[in-house]
């Protein structure tokens, strides 16, 4: 029988199960004096992380790259990007924007009307 097709109840009824054979493996492991061995509670195995040596090599890098910052000495990668240049517009170019945009209000104002 599929899991999709169970109803509510039956899933429940299941999980009930589960929890039975659960605790009945517990009390058998009590009475044998090992551990249980239930694969309802078992963790999965960590995986990954890293050595204390790798770890120990970043943190030597990032202190030298704030040793090369705090010296004032430019680090590898990061180049100071040049100041942009700041845009003046002249007066006959804001006169010439000026007029274009009353021109244009002046148009939809008289299509209102």
């Amino acid at each position: 029988m599929n899991m999709i097709n169970l109803t509510a109840s039956q899933l429940r009824q299941a999980a009930n199960l589960k929890e039975k054979i659960a605790g009945l493996e517990n009390e058998l492991a009590q009475l044998m004096g090992t551990k249980a061995a239930s694969t309802a509670t078992a963790k999965p195995a960590k995986r990954g992380g890293m050595s204390a040596a790798g770890k120990a090599r970043i943190a030597a890098a990032q202190k030298l790259r704030w040793a090369k910052i705090k010296a004032g000495k430019p680090v590898a990668k990061t180049a100071p990007k040049p100041a942009k240049k700041k845009f003046t517009m002249s007066a006959a170019a804001k006169a010439k924007i000026s007029a274009a945009a009353k021109a244009r209000w002046a148009k939809i104002k008289a299509a209102k009307k």
